[in-house]
């Protein structure tokens, strides 16, 4: 069972918690379903002493555990704060002597906006990278410059350390999350679940710290630039080893080894992410948008992009313009 502690603090904003909480408990009780009922996640509220905190909006809320008692965990979220975050993060100085301690377990610890600063003052993030609140950009270069700011990306992961610029960057991200832990079924029922208009695939906006020799991977880094280049027309994996001058096993598994995923799914995803955005963006019909993106059988489009997304182009395209609205003069 997977276990998530979010800290609790004044000036909290509660959308940074709650949304992120929605998220996780629904594909918990989503992926509890295969195990017959089996719990599959539990969500717990931290804060520093048993009394409700104030969180903006004016409401109360209640932590489940003191500090002192926050247990081993997967994953420790930590809130945004409204307005200047500094005098909590000076105040809440236990918090910053408890993230060395998990994250040297190895539990996954998440900023949304500006929380970024507790992970920041604690020194965890000297020489990695982090985004935070595009507002605070220049405060938070200038207090701690040994951080690698990257002011381009609404996500940043450096190891088991993850920041998101803002609450929607937070959602993403725990989809992402989700799917590491429960698969892609069940990410993508959640995706469907929390407002798929606002939705953008994790690997497209965030920046992923990762060894060196892995980073630097010079056949990997051409191999992923020829499929890109090639995404709109039928791709051989054969014609791409041959172009790198490797065989298609060495090319397989040295891919894997660094992205995670062979070429071929590599390149699926590659053109599933611009199908989506096409279809939010563009007129072009969803035949159209399969010669955009590659895939010249529109029967095996259609039933590829509703495997991976549970819905049809079709769907997909009425669910994501479905708020569009035009303002009143």
């Amino acid at each position: 069972m997977k276990r998530v502690v979010a800290a609790l603090y004044p000036r909290a904003l509660a959308t940074s918690l709650a949304l992120p909480m929605d998220v996780l408990q629904a594909a918990g009780q989503a992926a509890s379903i295969a195990e017959r009922g089996k719990p599959q996640l539990q969500f717990q509220l931290a804060g520093t002493s048993p009394e409700p905190i104030s969180v903006v909006g004016g409401l109360h809320v209640a932590p489940n555990i003191a500090l002192k008692d926050v247990p081993p965990c997967d994953m420790l979220l930590l809130p945004a704060m409204w307005r200047n975050p500094q005098p909590i993060v000076r105040q809440q100085q236990a918090w910053l002597e408890l993230l060395p301690e998990l994250a040297a377990a190895g539990t996954i610890i998440c900023s949304i906006g500006t929380a970024a600063c507790f992970t920041a003052a604690s020194g965890l993030l000297d020489g990695r990278a982090a985004t935070t609140h595009w507002n605070y950009f220049d405060e938070f270069a200038e207090l701690y410059p040994k951080v690698q700011l990257k002011r381009r990306h609404l996500i940043t992961q450096s190891d088991n350390l993850y920041c998101a610029g803002s609450v929607n960057s937070g959602a993403d991200l725990m989809v992402h999350i989700v799917e590491e832990w429960f698969g892609q079924r069940v990410a993508r029922a959640i995706e469907s679940q929390f407002s798929p208009e606002i939705r953008r695939p994790f690997r497209a906006h965030a920046y992923q710290s990762v060894d060196d020799s892995a980073h630097h991977d010079e056949l990997v880094l051409s191999a992923q630039q020829w499929l890109q280049d090639q995404m709109d027309q039928p791709v051989s994996m054969a014609a791409l080893a041959a172009s790198l001058d490797c065989s298609p096993r060495t090319l397989n598994r040295r891919f894997k080894s660094v992205i995670g995923q062979t070429p071929t799914e590599y390149l699926r995803g590659q053109r599933l992410a611009a199908a989506k955005e096409l279809l939010r963006t563009t007129n072009l019909s969803v035949g159209e948008v399969a010669w955009q993106v590659g895939l010249h059988d529109v029967s095996y489009f259609t039933s590829l992009f509703q495997k991976h997304t549970g819905q049809t182009p079709a769907k997909y395209r009425h669910s994501v313009r479905g708020k569009l609205f035009t303002p009143q003069a």
